[in-house]
């Protein structure tokens, strides 16, 4: 999709292709406000605005849309199967060992008890094996510290799939 493509959406839709990029509500809304995008720039700029006025309850929302990493059967089929949005950010996941997809779902739900939401990382580019590095690091976080980190996670996400909505399309 091009980024006039894009601008020219009907408000429904337009909703619809940002909340694949971060399912916040308020970013969402206030990137649907921010049209039209006149280049990539301008769009990562209207991100950066919108994603800078979210309250933590908002960016709590956010993370709600993510999959859920619960059970090995879930993880195996998550790491294994590819799409548009999700394949580059998970292809190096896709030959974990099941060692490690239950070491991941274990140390995701201890996360969660933790910290109070889903353990959020930029899987692009890593393998499982560096994802459960990064998530026991991780659990030994303070609570603040782990919410900004998790912040900055969820924000190279929502990067990734506005790249990727503008490059490659949203079908």
């Amino acid at each position: 999709m091009t980024l006039e493509q894009l601008s020219a959406l009907p408000p429904a839709e337009l909703a619809a292709q940002f909340e694949r990029c971060c399912g916040a509500r308020r970013w969402v809304r206030m990137m649907c406000m921010g049209r039209p995008f006149r280049s990539l720039e301008a769009l990562h700029e209207a991100s950066d605005r919108a994603s800078d006025s979210l309250t933590p309850t908002d960016w709590r929302e956010a993370f709600t849309h993510h999959p859920r990493i619960g059970d090995v059967a879930a993880l195996r089929e998550k790491f294994a199967t590819t799409s548009v949005w999700a394949g580059a950010e998970q292809a190096g996941a896709a030959a974990a060992s099941e060692a490690t997809l239950h070491a991941l779902a274990q140390g995701n739900r201890e996360y969660e008890q933790r910290f109070g939401y889903l353990f959020i990382v930029c899987a692009t580019g890593r393998s499982a094996d560096e994802m459960l590095s990064m998530l026991s690091m991780r659990l030994g976080n303070a609570a603040s510290e782990e919410f900004t980190i998790a912040i900055e996670e969820q924000r190279k996400i929502m990067r990734l799939r506005l790249d990727k909505m503008i490059e490659k399309g949203t079908s």
